[in-house]
């Protein structure tokens, strides 16, 4: 479903259209007028204080933009993936809310979300979310892979957290901070404090190095 900027694959057990509609709509009217009055929300790259009077959605983007040291609009589209799947949660137990690469699930059992880190490879790497760690926000960055803006050089970092704007947040420091495979360790070292924060694992790739920390259950993916 595509709405202005807001582009949302969503998978669910029932026709959800209407109510998505309305959760898009109503979250980007909040986003808009609070845009509307300050301006510097949508394009301050650093953290923007905001009124305690205002709706929650821009409270959490601010909060997270503060914990992560970047713009709050490095959380929006987390944010809208977990307000639309928290109001469409009653209709379907089981749901994918993906919006530009960020993820927002609930589920009844397992699921394994497949990890890719360079366009057009096979995907061989997948993480394993039980049914106790929904519902669970994934989110990513990557300065090869898509469109959003990246100061780094990673090919992929994937965040967890139960807080999507916090998990995109955090995606989008660790990414920018991500220069060279040789800053692996520093990047894990930045993930580890953010944890007191809630995020709970997070998945790096740039070059030939790997960095992992937290709960992010690895699998391998068998080709097909």
């Amino acid at each position: 479903m595509v709405v202005a900027q807001t582009d949302l694959w969503v998978v669910a057990e029932s026709d959800l259209r209407r109510e998505v509609l309305q959760a898009v709509n109503d979250c980007r009217g909040q986003l808009e007028a609070h845009i509307a009055v300050q301006p510097e929300f949508a394009t301050s790259l650093e953290p923007v204080d905001v009124k305690s009077s205002v709706p929650a959605v821009i409270q959490a983007m601010a909060k997270a933009g503060r914990i992560c040291n970047v713009g709050p609009m490095a959380a929006v589209a987390g944010s809208v993936a977990q307000w639309v799947a928290e109001r469409c949660a009653s209709r379907s137990p089981n749901l994918i809310v993906e919006n530009g690469g960020d993820l927002y699930l609930q589920s009844t059992r397992e699921r394994i979300v497949g990890l890719l880190a360079v366009p057009k490879s096979e995907m061989s790497m997948g993480l394993r979310l039980m049914p106790e760690d929904f519902p669970c926000s994934l989110c990513s960055s990557s300065a090869t892979i898509g469109h959003s803006l990246s100061f780094g050089q990673a090919d992929l970092v994937v965040t967890r957290s139960k807080n999507a704007a916090l998990a995109d947040a955090a995606a989008t420091a660790l990414g920018n901070m991500l220069q060279s495979p040789g800053e692996m360790s520093r990047v894990m070292d930045q993930a580890k404090r953010f944890a007191r924060h809630g995020l709970d694992g997070v998945f790096a790739q740039c070059g030939d190095q790997v960095g992992v920390w937290g709960k992010m259950d690895l699998v391998c993916l068998e080709s097909t």
